[in-house]
């Protein structure tokens, strides 16, 4: 049988990990892009590394960048790709507040370089592009396919751009080329800066006897909060479907900053009002106030439908901070020592 292979962008973060292990267990021979840096930065896939001697492995990295063209032609010339799975970006809305620049030249013109490279070497692979529910921004609640988008950050701009750059690739040159317009998803994997993730970590922390109190933003926005784990199942199903399509995938349901920060709380005995602080920090220039998908065609063609809430979700992470702060290492992964990556394979 011909092995599968796929690369992927954004292999070391949140979905990322998640995806890979799940091609990993559907057969495929796994590339993925890692930028350059003086320190490790694949703790979230250490525990999938294999020895690159051993003949059994299909798990390889690669140096790279979104912002080099060049070598994104290069990889994909040399790996040949069947699926290409594009989730790199400049992802926190807050940061892109502040670095909207570099937030428009990774997040936006990096899906145009990828694009552009496949094009460019006349593969014939499939390529996902990683949209967000941010493109919706103050379009108003439930939001599906055919919402006209009102982004509200230099990040759901970004991906604004980068949404319809693939759809243009699609209608202009033929491309196999869809958007999941994936809403907020989570898990212990999560950036430590995100929010959902600071405050299970919060909490676990407090109950600990380590730290006494948070500092948070708005605690009124309202988001659909799905689990990371499941939302990369998505991901797949879509590059399986004979025609290429795009996908709102979502809970169908909506919780605020504070209804989530009661779960954590409550899960562990704890009265969330003693312990947050409000801190205009880490307020945006302009809100979303309330994001909730409508995920009926997914359910409808690609058979998918969340099965993880925000209420299960949230105890899900604060038992994963928990068990890290009897174990260190990454919550929800094994526990392994990070390993070194080059060229064209972990070494």
């Amino acid at each position: 049988m011909t092995v599968k292979k796929a690369f992927i962008t954004g292999i070391t973060g949140q979905d990322g990990s998640y995806l890979t292990e799940l091609l990993l267990e559907k057969g495929y021979e796994v590339h993925g892009l890692v930028r350059r840096a003086s320190t490790f930065n694949t703790r979230r896939i250490d525990h999938l590394y294999q020895d690159p001697h051993a003949p059994e492995v299909r798990l390889f990295l690669h140096y790279g960048d979104l912002t080099d063209g060049t070598r994104l032609v290069g990889l994909l010339e040399e790996i040949q790709p069947d699926e290409v799975y594009h989730l790199a970006a400049q992802s926190h809305v807050r940061v892109s507040f502040d670095e909207p620049e570099f937030t428009g030249n990774t997040t936006g013109l990096g899906t145009i370089r990828l694009l552009e490279a496949i094009r460019n070497t006349g593969l014939t692979c499939r390529f996902y592009q990683a949209s967000s529910s941010e493109m919706f921004g103050a379009a108003p609640p439930p939001q599906h396919e055919n919402t006209p988008f009102h982004p509200r950050s230099p990040y759901g701009v970004a991906k604004v751009y980068a949404y319809w750059a693939t759809r243009n690739y699609r209608e202009a040159y033929g491309m196999y080329a869809v958007n999941g317009i994936l809403f907020n998803h989570e898990s212990p994997r999560r950036g430590p800066t995100f929010v959902t993730r600071k405050i299970a970590t919060a909490a676990a922390r407090v109950k600990a006897g380590l730290q006494d109190t948070v500092h948070l933003g708005n605690l009124d926005a309202r988001r659909d909060w799905g689990y990371a784990a499941e939302y990369v199942h998505a991901m797949w199903l879509m590059l399986q479907q004979d025609q290429p399509d795009d996908y709102v995938i979502a809970t169908g349901t909506s919780h605020s900053v504070r209804d989530f920060a009661e779960h954590c709380f409550a899960h562990l005995g704890l009265d969330y009002r003693d312990h947050i602080r409000f801190d205009e920090r880490y307020l945006r220039p302009s809100e979303v106030d309330d994001l909730v998908g409508d995920a009926s065609k997914a359910e409808q063609v690609l058979g998918w439908k969340a099965a993880t809430h925000a209420p299960e979700l949230a105890r899900l992470m604060v038992d994963a901070e928990l068990d890290s702060i009897l174990r260190p290492s990454i919550p929800g992964t094994p526990h392994r020592a990070s390993v070194a990556v080059g060229d064209k394979v972990t070494t």
